[in-house]
């Protein structure tokens, strides 16, 4: 079975994907992430407003937002360093969010950038050295309008075995 093959069950299947929350990401499973779109170039991770999830001021809290942005961005990386069978690690290093509108509904988080993603996971895999790429997701309501706006920075390095 090809990488996008296995992925896109994992992604996609509800229950292999809550299975993969609980074993990889807990926190996201509380939170009740859900992937709605998942291939090479893209991922959409959404995540809904309730109790759970909720701030005093009777919106969604932060960093349940920063999880679902981390979570579209990560899962395209996953996916890219298992494609390219390296081994390759990966790792947050700064994220930046801007937030234009309080979250009381579903928000889905997007990034289109798998194929930067890819380039800079290929680079640190055949160079040996780190590679730092800054990538975008942007959550939107059910209105189509964007709610947050995060760039999360990753770093890529390949590791010895």
């Amino acid at each position: 079975m090809s990488v996008i093959k296995r992925y896109n069950k994992i992604f996609t299947g509800s229950w292999r994907f809550r299975i993969f929350l609980l074993k990889n990401l807990p926190m996201g499973f509380l939170a009740g992430l859900r992937p709605v779109c998942f291939n090479e170039k893209e991922c959409t991770v959404s995540v809904k407003y309730r109790w759970l999830v909720k701030n005093p001021f009777r919106s969604m809290y932060f960093a349940v937002q920063s999880m679902a942005a981390e979570a579209s961005t990560g899962l395209l990386a996953m996916y890219h360093i298992n494609r390219l069978e390296n081994n390759t690690s990966m790792l947050v290093s700064s994220i930046e969010g801007k937030f234009l509108k309080r979250v009381t509904g579903r928000v889905e988080f997007r990034c289109t950038e798998g194929a930067e993603i890819a380039k800079a996971i290929e680079l640190a895999a055949s160079s040996g050295e780190s590679v730092r790429l800054k990538v975008n997701s942007k959550g939107t309501d059910k209105d189509g309008e964007i709610v947050a706006d995060y760039y999360i920075e990753w770093y890529f390095k390949k590791l010895d075995k």
